[in-house]
């Protein structure tokens, strides 16, 4: 199915021969009006790809035409037809904002040039417009760094909904990423110059909740001598967010209910009402629908709060992932820490893709600024990927890849990687100290060098740790 054009143009014998001819020549469908009046109800009610105009016309001239489409819609091209006597105001109207003018009498491929030109123009504009939106988002939070999915259906939903006004519940367990992701919805959105108020459900005890939200009057609480604003009229024009929505009380959930509803609220105290305008996200680690079930959560706020729902996937459900994503904190701490280290080495990507990360990608990025720290080289080696409160998975990590080698190979590589397991963990427990290690081993220290050597493995970045 090819763009919509709407023509308006006050001879019904032109628009008949235009539309014939762009229909038969193209896939466009095509809809036509000799009144220019009638333009601006026609765009209301149908999304147009493109408008060809006459730019002299009764009643409604195409420049006045051109400026009211400038107002409703921006970004939707127009070609103004013109006769040889009024090109100097179709100049005009290409300063206004006109993509183009086409003079009268003109060629039937003349107006089919400009059609596609103007077309493409347009499409190519609004695919540079979704990667700067797309590039912007993923510069702004790395934990939507991905190419899995899961990952392209988040981003791809973030950007369809950021320009909108709905509520958003955003899904996930911890360190997924969900604030950071309403953030980055908020910064892409019209709302983006105004503040983005957060409200940690849990942190807060539940007789507090209603003051936090909604501000109080001086007394309502022992020792207040002041009123207090509540998140909500800080939030004004803007965002807020409400983290571990499922933490609240239904006592609470109701107040939240009515905001939502009906845009009002009263600050505890006070008998004077106030209404809001702001936009509503929340986020929750829990099964909201197994509340629902318990009667834990009132129904009509999780639809009034779910509008658009973003599910965020844990990181061991989009391994493929990892190594985009330890590669940016790799590049990230370097710079912090005026370290050049390359890349991560094979063999320690394996041992990131074979652990579960019940962190997600908040321990992934404490595990790389670490191992950035006690990295001595210009790759980063599993030596470096120190973990003493956890037993490491190498062996899992290396277990697929052995058999699609030599078994002479294979087994070097497998004696090779348990020697440099079994030696850091060692050395783990006697915080670096090779001689006790050694004895602890039941090898002589010379040969304990000669095997940490091989393995990258240096004694002084095992003291670092406490």
């Amino acid at each position: 199915m090819g763009d919509k054009i709407l023509i308006i143009d006050d001879e019904p014998e032109l628009l008949e021969l235009l539309k014939l001819v762009i229909e038969d020549k193209t896939s466009h469908q095509v809809v036509t009006t000799t009144n220019p009046l009638q333009a601006p109800a026609l765009l209301k009610e149908t999304p147009f790809d493109l408008v060809i105009t006459d730019l002299k016309m009764p009643h409604l001239g195409g420049i006045e035409l051109l400026e009211t489409i400038r107002k409703t819609d921006p970004g939707l091209p127009v070609i103004i037809l013109t006769a040889y006597g009024t090109i100097e105001s179709a100049v005009e109207a290409l300063q206004k904002g006109a993509f183009s003018y086409v003079t009268k009498p003109f060629k039937i491929d003349e107006i089919l040039i400009n059609i596609e030109k103007a077309l493409v123009f347009e499409r190519i504009k609004k695919e540079n417009i979704n990667l700067r939106r797309e590039l912007d988002l993923r510069r702004r939070s790395p934990f939507l760094i991905g190419k899995s999915p899961a990952m392209k259906k988040v981003n791809q939903t973030i950007l369809e909904v950021s320009l909108s006004e709905a509520a958003i519940l955003i899904s996930g367990e911890s360190g997924t990423g969900r604030e950071l992701v309403a953030k980055v919805i908020h910064l892409q959105s019209p709302r983006k110059e105004k503040n983005f108020v957060t409200l940690n459900c849990s942190a807060i005890p539940e007789n507090l909740v209603e003051g936090e939200l909604f501000g109080y009057t001086a007394g309502t609480y022992p020792g207040t001598l002041q009123d207090k604003k509540g998140l909500v009229e800080e939030a004004e024009e803007g965002t807020l967010f409400l983290d571990e929505i499922g933490e609240l009380n239904l006592y609470n959930q109701t107040k939240l209910l009515r905001l939502l509803q009906e845009g009002e609220y009263k600050s505890l105290g006070s008998n004077r009402s106030q209404w809001g305008n702001l936009r509503f996200m929340a986020s929750t680690g829990q099964d909201l629908k197994e509340k629902l079930k318990r009667r834990d959560f009132r129904e009509d706020l999780y639809y009034r709060l779910s509008v658009i729902q973003i599910p965020l996937p844990p990181l061991r459900e989009r391994k493929e992932d990892i190594p985009a994503l330890a590669q940016h904190f790799l590049e990230k701490y370097g710079r912090i820490n005026q370290k050049e280290i390359r890349a991560i080495h094979e063999d320690a990507l394996g041992v990131l893709r074979s652990w579960d990360w019940p962190g997600n990608i908040r321990e992934l990025e404490t595990v790389i600024e670490r191992g950035v720290i006690f990295c001595k080289s210009e790759f980063l080696t599993i030596s470096d990927l120190i973990l003493p409160d956890r037993p490491t998975s190498t062996l899992l990590a290396i277990e697929e890849e052995l058999f699609s080698r030599p078994i002479k190979e294979a087994r070097e590589r497998l004696v090779s990687h348990f020697n440099a397991e079994y030696i850091k963990r060692v050395l783990v427990k006697y915080k670096g100290n090779v001689s006790l290690a050694a004895q602890e081993i039941g090898l002589k220290r010379p040969y304990l060098h000669r095997l940490m050597k091989e393995s990258d493995i240096k004694s002084k970045t095992f003291r670092q740790i406490d």
